[in-house]
């Protein structure tokens, strides 16, 4: 698995492009920006784009969708508990920036242990609600990588105090859904450095 993190927007969200080395099939998660340049990697790299996956519904992961999913052909997935977020620029904030046009709706609302297979690859969906009702983690056994959007950071949790957060719910999720994978997973989270199960279990004083 080839994985490219690209930090877009002012709020430095982090966008990945992962695909699969043998086929060359990909998926880019949260495009919240920038979809010009993402675009110019996925070129350069010469990356079939299987699907857009959004984490979950907040305009700093998002924005990008439309540009993306235009240029490329390809589907937009995301929970089916923040499928509204897409298209409501309140409930996803970017209302509250100056936008009042309504989003890209999703194509598949995505569940509980789906499956999102691409090339030789495949990503086992965990929803973690707290951040947001549909907050999801991306999760890839055989390279020991898990995508955890707004939900765990190095160091810290996503904020609870938005519309559909919440606080207990989201240290549930962390528990429950997260430190029960291997110590040696990566985590590649939605703003910030990559860290990993192991060492936020030493270090990450919302879960300790």
């Amino acid at each position: 698995m080839d994985i490219e993190i690209l930090p877009v927007g002012s709020l430095g969200a982090n966008c990945y492009i992962l695909n699969c080395k043998t086929t060359k099939e990909g998926v880019v998660i949260d495009p919240g920006d920038e979809g010009e340049r993402i675009l110019d990697v996925i070129n350069d790299k010469n990356i079939n784009i299987k699907y857009i996956i959004n984490t979950h519904g907040h305009y700093d992961h998002i924005g990008s969708n439309e540009e993306i999913k235009k240029a490329l052909n390809c589907d937009l997935l995301v929970h089916e508990d923040d499928y509204e977020m897409l298209i409501d620029p309140k409930l996803n904030l970017s209302f509250y920036m100056g936008n009042t046009k309504e989003g890209l709706k999703a194509d598949v609302s995505l569940k509980d242990n789906d499956l999102i297979k691409f090339g030789n690859l495949g990503l086992k969906v965990l929803h973690t609600p707290g951040h947001s009702p549909g907050g999801i983690c991306l999760y890839n056994e055989k390279n020991k990588i898990c995508i955890t959007g707004d939900t765990l950071f190095y160091g810290s949790i996503g904020r609870t105090d938005f519309e559909g957060g919440d606080y207990e719910e989201i240290i549930k999720s962390i528990k429950e859904k997260l430190l029960v994978l291997p110590d040696d997973v990566t985590i590649y989270p939605g703003h910030g450095p990559k860290s990993s199960i192991g060492l936020e279990k030493q270090i990450n004083l919302y879960i300790k």
